[in-house]
C-alpha cells in the first residue's frame, strides 16, 4: 500500500458504497448523490473518497489519498509537500494502485456492482475494466472527444454565437495566421490548446513573442480566437437527460484575473433577466447538441457578454463545474422541498436516460441567498507557516444564511496545514462567502484572502 499517502475509511455490514475518485474540494457532491441513492433504491449507501489533497489532517470521512508528484517532491525538500496533480495523471495512479484495485473487487463482490463517481470522466480511469464496475457518468470517451476545444467550435457552428475565430494546425500554421490577425484584431489574440482548463494551456497574446513565451509544441493544434475587452464573463450549469431534456441550474459570474486565470464565481448574476433568458435558452442547445453526442450528466457553458450585450460562446465544460457544489447548496434552499438536486438529476440521465418526474427547475433568482467563492491559487511556490482548520459545513452554512439565521458567514475549505511547501499552480486553501446581499459576499471573501495570506512563511526550505 506504499503509493497510498492518506486512509481512514472502514466498511460497515449491510451497507452499499460508490467510489468518487476526484478533488477534495467536490467532497460534499457525494452527500446529495449518496441521499439520492438511499431513495432511489431504498438501501443504505456509503461513499469512499480517492483523492490527490496532500493535507496535514483530513477532516472528511472515508478517505484515500494518492497523490505520486507529492512523494517525489518531498525527496526534493525533505518535508511535506501539497501539490495539484492532473486528472488524467491522478486517474493513471488510481487505476493502477493495486490498494484502490483491490478495494473496488471486494466492494463488487459485496455488492454486485460498484458505480465510480468522477468530477470528470476520462478515458484514463480502467477501474471500469473491473467487471461489475460502471461510471456514474457521461461516457469516458464521450467526455473527452466533447472537452476539445477545437471539436467545440465545430459542433456548435451554426447553432450558438461564437467568437471569430481560427483552428491552427501546429506552430507555423499559428504564426502565420496570427501576423495576418494582429492590426486587425487590435485588443489581442486568445491562443489555447486543444484541452485546457481554468486557463492554464492558453495566453491572450499581443505579440509573436507573447505566444512562444507560453507554447513549446510545435506540432499541436491551436485554437485562435479574437479577444474581446468586455467586463461579464458568465457560467451556466446544466444537466444533460437525453435530446430533448436539459436542465439548467442557474447562472453565476466568473472572476477572471489576468485575462485567462478563473479564480472564483459570484452569484446570483448581475446580469438582466433578458440576458439570463438567453443564456438559459443558449445553454439548453447545447446540451441538446452533447446529447446527440451521447452525452448524459452535469456540465457547464462558459460565455462572455460584450459592452453592446451580445452574448458569445466561449466553451462548454463536459464535467462539472467548480461551483456544483454551491448550487446544489442554493437549489436545496430554493426549489420545492423534495425536488431532485443535481446528483439525483445526473443519477437518473445516465441509468434512464430521463429525469425523475418530480424534477423542478428554478423559476427565478433568489434574493434572499448570495455566495461567491475564491480559489487562493498559488503563482510560486511558498512554505506554510499557520493552520486554518478544514470547515466541512458548507450546506449548512447554507441553511443558517437561507434561513435568516446568520446575515453572512464565509468558510476557508480544505486549508493544506502548518509546515508544508505547496507547489505553484496548487491551492492553499478556498473560500465560499454567503450573504444577504452582493456586498456582504465579497467582505467575506477579502477576509479570507487575508487569513489565508497570513500562513505563508517567507521563507522556503532548503532544496536538499
Amino acid at each position: 500500500m506504499s503509493e497510498v499517502y492518506f486512509h481512514n475509511y472502514e466498511l460497515q455490514d449491510g451497507v452499499d458504497y460508490f467510489l468518487y475518485i476526484g478533488e477534495l474540494k467536490n467532497y460534499g457532491l457525494n452527500l446529495f448523490l449518496k441521499e439520492a441513492l438511499i431513495k432511489a433504491t431504498g438501501r443504505p449507501w456509503d461513499f469512499i473518497a480517492v483523492v490527490p489533497d496532500i493535507f496535514e489532517q483530513y477532516n472528511y470521512d472515508n478517505v484515500i489519498a494518492i497523490n505520486p508528484r507529492a512523494k517525489e517532491m518531498f525527496l526534493t525538500y525533505g518535508c511535506n509537500v501539497s501539490c495539484r496533480l492532473s486528472a488524467s495523471k491522478f486517474m493513471r495512479a488510481v487505476s493502477s494502485s493495486p490498494h484502490v484495485g483491490s478495494l473496488a473487487k471486494e466492494l463488487v463482490a459485496r455488492q454486485g456492482e460498484l458505480f465510480i463517481y468522477m468530477y470528470e470522466s476520462l478515458p484514463d480511469m480502467s477501474l471500469t475494466d473491473i467487471p461489475g464496475v460502471q461510471i456514474l457518468g457521461p461516457p469516458s470517451e464521450v467526455a473527452w472527444r466533447l472537452n476539445n476545444k477545437v471539436t467545440q467550435y465545430g459542433l456548435f457552428r451554426d447553432k450558438v454565437p461564437l467568437v471569430d475565430h481560427h483552428v491552427c494546425q501546429g506552430m507555423d500554421d499559428l504564426t502565420q495566421t496570427t501576423d495576418r490577425l494582429w492590426s486587425k484584431w487590435s485588443d489581442g489574440i486568445f491562443v489555447t490548446c486543444e484541452y485546457s482548463a481554468a486557463g492554464i494551456n492558453s495566453v491572450v497574446a499581443r505579440s509573436e513573442a507573447d505566444i512562444r513565451k507560453k507554447f513549446g509544441d510545435y506540432e499541436a493544434t491551436y485554437l485562435i480566437t479574437r479577444y474581446m475587452p468586455h467586463e461579464y464573463d458568465p457560467t451556466v450549469l446544466g444537466v444533460v437527460a437525453n435530446e430533448k431534456d436539459v436542465y439548467v441550474a442557474g447562472v453565476a459570474d466568473q472572476n477572471i484575473a489576468d485575462q485567462t486565470r478563473f479564480v472564483g464565481s459570484t452569484y446570483p448574476s448581475v446580469l438582466p433577466e433578458d440576458t439570463i433568458a438567453r443564456l438559459t435558452e443558449y445553454t439548453r442547445i447545447v446540451g441538446r447538441e452533447m446529447a446527440k453526442q451521447g452525452y448524459r450528466g452535469i456540465f457547464g457553458c462558459d460565455y462572455l457578454v460584450d459592452p453592446g450585450g451580445r452574448i458569445l460562446f466561449l466553451e462548454v465544460n463536459a464535467r462539472k463545474q467548480g461551483t456544483t457544489l454551491e448550487f446544489c447548496c442554493t437549489l436545496e434552499r430554493t426549489l420545492p422541498p423534495g425536488s431532485p438536486l443535481l446528483p439525483e438529476l445526473e443519477y437518473y440521465a445516465v441509468t434512464e436516460n430521463r429525469f425523475p418526474p418530480n424534477t423542478v427547475e428554478p423559476s427565478a433568482r433568489p434574493d434572499h441567498i448570495h455566495w461567491g467563492t475564491f480559489n487562493f491559487k498559488l503563482v510560486g511556490e511558498v512554505h506554510t507557516g499557520g493552520y486554518i482548520p478544514q470547515s466541512t459545513h458548507e450546506r449548512d452554512a447554507f441553511q443558517r444564511v437561507a434561513t435568516g439565521k446568520l446575515k453572512k458567514e464565509f468558510l476557508i475549505l480544505e486549508h493544506i496545514g502548518n509546515d508544508f511547501v505547496v507547489a505553484s499552480g496548487s491551492f492553499l486553501g478556498r473560500i465560499v462567502a454567503l450573504g444577504q446581499d452582493r456586498a456582504g459576499v465579497a467582505q467575506g471573501l477579502e477576509q479570507g484572502r487575508k487569513m489565508l495570506a497570513l500562513t505563508i512563511d517567507d521563507q522556503l526550505p532548503s532544496v536538499r
